[in-house]
């Protein structure tokens, strides 16, 4: 919960800071949106297969628009997820920061509908992990493709609602360290590959 307000809050302060030059006309091809979003893994390891919780966390999203068709966006947020092996060995909890930026094209013959797909890049941190007593893991950071469908739905000239589906390829080396007398080691090749479903609410500067 402390997660979720700290997140929150952020994103309601970078809204503040965008809307605040807006007004002079700087900003004016801006359009942001806060919401909630679900991070939903698609995952698998080798050689020791894994088990990944789905989360809903808080998320942000900025976009800039080049013409009314084509704009690029940037989605942040951070989960925690639960994660053990199939074999149901705890692995605990790690917390994941996974921006993504895609070039979007939108259709806008439909009136207030403007449905859109899009491409691009996700880099995911592990920015922090808590593991059970006896048991380490650390994950390698991850550079994959992203892939984007979605639409607002314009209630006027600035407001909007948004639905959003991405779907991520994000790859991790997982080094797993089981105490002992010697210590046991498993390095996993780690497929979280998760889709990225939001929902959330955009003004439009």
């Amino acid at each position: 919960m402390r997660k979720f307000a700290v997140f929150a809050g952020a994103a309601f302060a970078a809204a503040l800071a965008f809307a605040a030059p807006a007004q002079a006309g700087v900003l004016e091809n801006v359009q942001i949106k806060v919401g909630v979003s679900g991070v939903l893994p698609n995952e698998s390891g080798s050689p020791v297969d894994v088990d990944i919780s789905d989360e809903w966390v808080p998320s942000l999203q900025i976009e800039y628009f080049f013409n009314d068709n084509i704009s690029a966006e940037l989605l942040c947020c951070i989960a925690t997820h639960e994660v053990a092996t199939t074999g149901g060995l705890d692995l605990g909890e790690v917390t994941h920061f996974p921006p993504t930026l895609t070039l979007k094209y939108r259709w806008t013959d439909f009136g207030q509908f403007q449905p859109y797909v899009g491409a691009g890049v996700n880099y995911t941190a592990f920015i922090d992990d808590e593991q059970p007593a006896g048991v380490d893991v650390d994950y390698d950071a991850s550079v994959g493709g992203a892939l984007q469908v979605g639409f607002d739905y314009r209630l006027d000239e600035h407001w909007a609602l948004n639905l959003d589906a991405r779907h991520l390829w994000i790859n991790t080396d997982a080094t797993v360290t089981l105490a002992g007398a010697p210590p046991t080691v498993i390095n996993d090749d780690v497929d979280i590959d998760p889709w990225v479903v939001s929902a959330s609410v955009g003004y439009r500067f």
